[in-house]
Order: structure tokens, then C-alpha cells, then sequence
């Protein structure tokens, strides 16, 4: 029986004949753009969720138990699951460096495996070890040891998105670096390390992200609690836990437009190529800001250029965003030699904006009817609260795509392009079976991840309802059932 290797190769030969084979580059970009983007969830849901943790705890361990110990429970059950699948979903992707990328890791390695190493060793076992104290400790240790542990567990996974951000930073706008030759190519090599962690880009893409996934958490928050108070009104721990999350939402939405805004001019000095990509301007000179857009036919969805039925633009604003002056010429994309895909820079901006604005009135709704004492009155916010639980992390996700597909064609910024970093050995069928191969098993991590979610959220109901929990449920997964407290013994 031949290799598996032996067939990809021999399909691999037959591709030419064969479109379903990929090439290696786009199948690669493909397979970590799909491993990236179901990663990224379970990373924002455990810095998002982070606070609220130490919250529940320590209003449970200080204030009102009773009330607060369902609360902790319920979340600390989706953080663990959660953290489950960040660390299963995110160990592949370091593998990709050497199996798809080995340029990528040979000529960025000496700056970017420190920061990864530290993301590891430092972040991930300081949240993991206090997860299993917040998980098994209750009881175990002192009250004060277990507030602190869930401040621990929050400040480790925010460390792991600081170790991150650190290198995707540095692929924006790389410095403390010089290129050398090394065994017949050339590298960066590290010479000013605090340059290098700290460059321009860092604090605008931590504090963005950071906020984006507290956003997207207390979206989730506010929608599982107006689930629960729909179908019990009465329940003072869901009413407390909505509160909290609109009080949140009100910090943080508003917030994140203002810091936006600010950012985008950070972009438009560092990367002015991707900031024309995102307002689709191609002539230098005055930019508008394209609000939204209904194209002729439905091709032209790929071609912001495309003559359009009807549209929405600011004359001037989208100059005023980068230079303060209406007036200000942009440099446009005809500048330049290669673009990156300007319709999914141009369209998941407009999506993640727009979503922006959608979670502001939200938040506002919210704190008018909290302020008002009837925040379970409303029947349309409490179903619009439960729709929108999700778009959070879909305006993360939309995002996140913005700053990666923007900076192409380069892998980092002004030093190596992505066409060069990818394997040269690599073969259109190996790329593009790996490429079906990932995007099968993490639709099976995915169906595997709601599956545990419903267990809990029906037990969680059958609480609320004042049911009693089938016991069988937990004994499907039983480690959950003994940090919920008994159930499955």
C-alpha cells in the first residue's frame, strides 16, 4: 500500500488537471487564517470573561453568597471549557510555523520566539494553575486565597494576550531589529529588545483587543442572563448579572469608538496602505468615509469601485479621521505596486464599525432601563440582548481580519513578504488536504464546545425553574459535574 505522503504527491502531480488542489501559499494563508479565527474566540472568551469572574467571587466570598455562587459556578464552568478548547485549538498553530511558514519562523525567529516562550511558560500555567485552584479549591483554601486565585487566572490570561500582541505588534511595525546575513540569507536579529516588545503598534492593538474581548464577554453575559430571565423573571441572580453587564457595556462600547478613532489615525502614519484599503480609496487626495454601499450587480460586492445603485459617504471624513483636516490628501492605493484584497479590508471595516455602533445603543438602551428599575419589563430588550450575544466576537473576528488581510502582501511589515515565508517544499495537495483536514476538526471542536455548553445551560435552567437536574447529564461530563457540586458523584 502506498505512503499517504506517496498519494498526496501523486495527486499533488495531477493537479494541474485537478482545480481542487490550492496553491500551497492560499491554501496556507487559508488553513491559519481558519485555525486563527476559531482560536481567537476561546482566547477573547477567557480575557473577556476574566473580570467577571473575579467579580462573582468576590461579591460570593464578601457579599451576597447565595446569590453569587450560582453565578460563579455558571461562569467559571464556561471559562474552564473554554480555556480547554483555547489551549487545543491554539497548540496546532504554532506547529504551522515549521510545517507552512518555516521562512517566517527561520527569518523572524530570534524576535518572536522570546515573546512566544514567555506567552507559555509564564501565562499559561500561571492561568492554569489557578484555574485548578478556583475549580477544585472552594473550601479547600482560605477565602482571601480564592479571590486571589481568580484575580491570577484574569491576570494570566491577559498576559497570554500581552505575549501575544507583542509579536503580531512587531509583524505591523517591526523595530529593534537589524536584517544580517546567516547561513546564505538574511534574518532579523534582536538589538534593542524594548524597542522590539514595545514598538508603536502594541499599546493601540493590546488595549483594542483587550476591550473588544470585554465587549464581545459582556454581550455573552447579557444575553445568557436576559435567556434566563425570560423564562424567570424573579431570579435575582441573573437580574444582578445583567447589570452588571450593561454597566460594562457602558464603559466599554463608547469607549471602544472613541479609541478607534485614535487608532486609525496610528494606522494611517505606521501603515497608510491599509488604512486606504479600509476606506477603499485609490486616488491620493481628499478621502470620504464610505458608510455603506448597495452595488449594481452582484459581482461588483468584490470591487468597491464598482458603480454602485446607492451609497452612504462623508465627504472629507475619512481625511479628517487620518490628518484631522478635512482637507488633508490620503494616499491611495494606486501608489502602490500590490494591494491587499481591498474588498474584505473594505467590508469587514464597515461590518465591525457598524457593529460598533449597534453595541453603543444597546449599551444605552440598557442603562435607561436599569436606571428606570425595569431592565426585565422589556420584552424587545431582553430578545434583542439574546440576539446580539454573539455579534461581539463577530465584530472581534471582522476586526482581527482588518489588521492581518490589510498588511498583506507582506507577512511583516516592509521585511518579508508572505509569498517568501511560506515552504518551498510544501506540495498544492499537502496544503490543501491539511487545509480540509483543519477546518474538519475544528468543526468537530466547535459542535464538541456547544455540546457542553447546553449541558450546562440546561442544568443552570432547571435551577432557575426551580426543576430538579437529571443527574445523567453530568455524569457525561463528569469533571464539570464535580465543580458544579455533586451532581454527577
Amino acid at each position: 500500500m502506498p505512503e499517504p505522503g506517496a498519494l498526496l504527491v501523486a495527486a499533488d502531480a495531477a493537479g494541474t488537471t485537478l482545480p481542487v488542489f490550492l496553491d500551497p501559499e492560499l491554501a496556507s494563508r487559508m488553513q491559519f487564517g481558519w485555525t486563527i479565527s476559531v482560536h481567537i474566540l476561546f482566547a477573547a472568551l477567557s480575557i473577556g470573561l476574566a473580570p467577571f469572574i473575579v467579580y462573582f467571587t468576590y461579591r460570593e466570598v464578601y457579599g451576597d453568597a447565595e446569590r453569587y455562587t450560582h453565578l460563579r459556578e455558571f461562569w467559571l464552568k464556561i471559562f474552564a471549557v473554554g480555556f480547554v478548547m483555547g489551549t487545543v485549538t491554539g497548540i496546532p498553530m504554532s506547529f504551522q510555523f515549521g510545517t507552512n511558514w518555516p521562512r517566517f519562523a527561520e527569518v523572524s525567529g530570534e524576535l518572536i520566539g522570546g515573546p512566544l516562550a514567555f506567552e507559555a511558560k509564564m501565562a499559561f500555567f500561571l492561568e492554569a494553575v489557578f484555574l485548578g485552584v478556583l475549580l477544585f479549591g472552594k473550601g479547600r483554601v482560605s477565602d482571601r486565597q480564592y479571590v486571589l486565585s481568580s484575580v491570577l487566572v484574569g491576570v494570566g490570561a491577559w498576559l497570554s494576550g500581552f505575549w501575544i500582541l507583542v509579536v503580531n505588534a512587531w509583524m505591523q511595525t517591526p523595530r529593534g531589529y537589524e536584517l544580517v546575513q546567516r547561513n546564505g540569507m538574511e534574518v532579523a536579529q534582536l538589538t534593542d529588545p524594548a524597542a522590539a516588545f514595545l514598538n508603536p503598534r502594541f499599546p493601540w492593538m493590546y488595549v483594542h483587543m483587550m476591550n473588544a474581548s470585554v465587549i464581545a464577554v459582556a454581550l455573552v453575559v447579557a444575553g445568557v442572563s436576559a435567556f434566563f430571565l425570560w423564562r424567570e423573571r424573579e431570579s435575582d441572580a441573573w437580574l444582578s448579572a445583567l447589570r452588571v453587564a450593561v454597566v460594562i457595556l457602558l464603559i466599554t462600547a463608547p469607549f471602544q469608538a472613541v479609541h478607534g478613532d485614535a487608532y486609525g489615525r496610528h494606522v494611517e502614519e505606521t501603515q497608510p496602505q491599509k488604512f486606504a484599503a479600509m476606506e477603499a480609496h485609490y486616488e491620493t487626495g481628499s478621502a470620504d468615509l464610505h458608510l455603506f454601499a448597495i452595488p449594481k450587480e452582484p459581482s461588483a460586492i468584490t470591487d468597491p469601485r464598482a458603480d454602485n445603485l446607492w451609497t452612504i459617504s462623508l465627504p472629507g471624513l475619512g481625511s479628517y479621521l487620518a490628518a484631522g483636516d478635512f482637507d488633508e490628501p490620503v494616499q491611495g492605493l494606486n501608489e502602490y505596486e500590490e494591494n491587499p484584497p481591498v474588498a474584505i479590508v473594505f467590508w469587514s471595516f464597515r461590518f465591525m464599525v457598524g457593529l460598533g455602533f449597534l453595541f453603543i445603543g444597546l449599551a444605552l438602551w440598557g442603562g435607561i432601563l436599569a436606571w428606570r428599575r425595569s431592565l426585565t419589563d422589556s420584552d424587545r430588550y431582553l430578545q434583542a440582548t439574546m440576539l446580539a450575544s454573539p455579534l461581539g466576537f463577530a465584530a472581534l473576528v471582522t476586526g482581527w481580519y482588518v489588521t492581518e488581510i490589510g498588511r498583506q502582501p507582506w507577512v511583516v511589515q516592509g521585511v518579508l513578504r508572505t509569498e517568501n515565508a511560506v515552504s518551498t517544499g510544501l506540495t498544492s495537495g499537502q496544503a490543501t488536504a491539511t487545509l480540509v483536514g483543519f477546518v474538519v476538526l475544528y468543526v468537530l471542536l466547535i459542535g464538541a464546545f456547544l455540546y457542553v455548553v447546553k449541558l450546562i445551560v440546561e442544568t443552570e435552567l432547571s435551577r432557575v425553574e426551580g426543576r430538579e437536574t437529571d443527574p445523567s447529564v453530568w455524569r457525561r461530563v463528569p469533571i464539570l459535574g464535580r465543580v458544579a457540586g455533586g451532581e454527577a458523584e
